[in-house]
């Protein structure tokens, strides 16, 4: 074989590569669950969300890269492979604000938003976000006292990580956001110095009931006093309206009397002597003499009823 057709069947087969090279590079597909970005020349071009069947410059001109729209999770302090959980105490050790030293571990879900700051913006977004989440964690925990990280501030400090992390990433700026993140678990490094922060517990709860019910009593013992001091309150300004109400009714049977008085002083005189007297004494025998020593029995204040014999008595005695 000459020189020329050894040339002519090496440019053909240079050819062929070429147009395979151009036939299946030039298209791509994205699926329902990816992204993918172009690059040209190592440029990133637009992302491309929707899925089905792209084209593209051929190879080298242009290259896809292709990420998850998937959300993620991140797991701090632990990793679980095939059910198993395995545990980094040494990654979860830190110290609360009052100086106890406790294990944290929790998961952080997120999602890659800019495939080419993700991509160029960082070696691994991934350490990057391990690290702020350890970092963001113990600064949350170690400005927290152990009750508040141990018992109720567990929702807090969530809250409390999320927003710090959040903005460390953003700071970062390497393409992913931070959707949720769950404290997984807050303990005590052993057995004992749980046993003893249990019983410590256990008494500050039992403290916190007695002053609970104290309280309550207390509480009960006010309301009790108060409906008491209502009740003679209004006791007594019953008593007050009805003592003013008898005043004025004394003052206007005074006026009339006063009134009686003023016409026949003498007559109304003697009837308030005899009321009076009547009242003073009402068992007395009253007698009204006059001038010239003869007597009478002044009926009106020892009823005649009482002299009067009885009408069976009087027909026994007639038969006697």
């Amino acid at each position: 074989m000459s020189l020329k057709q050894i040339y002519k069947v090496a440019g053909m087969i240079a050819g062929a590569i070429v147009l395979i090279v151009v036939l299946f590079t030039t298209w791509y597909t994205v699926d329902e669950s990816d992204q993918a970005i172009v690059l040209t020349f190592g440029e990133a071009g637009e992302p491309i969300t929707e899925s089905g069947l792209k084209f593209k410059m051929p190879w080298p001109i242009q290259t896809v890269e292709k990420l998850s729209k998937e959300t993620f999770s991140l797991q701090f302090g632990y990793e679980e492979k095939d059910g198993e959980i395995v545990e980094f105490p040494k990654e979860t050790k830190m110290i609360t604000g009052d100086e106890y030293i406790v294990l944290a571990d929790m998961v952080v879900q997120w999602k890659i938003t800019n495939p080419e700051k993700y991509l160029f913006n960082a070696e691994d977004p991934k350490e990057i976000l391990y690290d702020a989440t350890s970092s963001s964690l113990r600064s949350i925990i170690g400005s927290t006292e152990i009750d508040e990280a141990l018992t109720s501030g567990k929702a807090e400090i969530e809250a409390e990580v999320r927003d710090l992390l959040v903005t460390l990433i953003d700071k970062y700026d390497i393409g992913i956001s931070v959707i949720g993140v769950k404290l997984q678990d807050v303990e005590l490094p052993n057995e004992d110095v749980r046993k003893a922060f249990t019983d410590v517990t256990d008494a500050r709860e039992m403290m916190n009931t007695k002053i609970h019910e104290a309280e309550k009593y207390q509480n009960q013992r006010l309301n009790e006093s108060q409906g008491e001091k209502d009740a003679i309150l209004s006791r007594a300004t019953g008593d007050k309206a009805a003592r003013i109400e008898q005043a004025r009714g004394d003052v206007a049977v005074f006026d009339k009397l006063y009134a009686e008085y003023k016409g026949n002083s003498e007559i109304t005189e003697q009837r308030l002597i005899l009321e009076t007297l009547e009242q003073v004494l009402p068992e007395a025998e009253v007698y009204i003499m006059n001038d010239d020593g003869n007597t009478m029995k002044y009926f009106p204040i020892r009823p005649l009823e009482k002299e009067k014999p009885v009408q069976g008595q009087e027909g026994n005695a007639s038969n006697e």
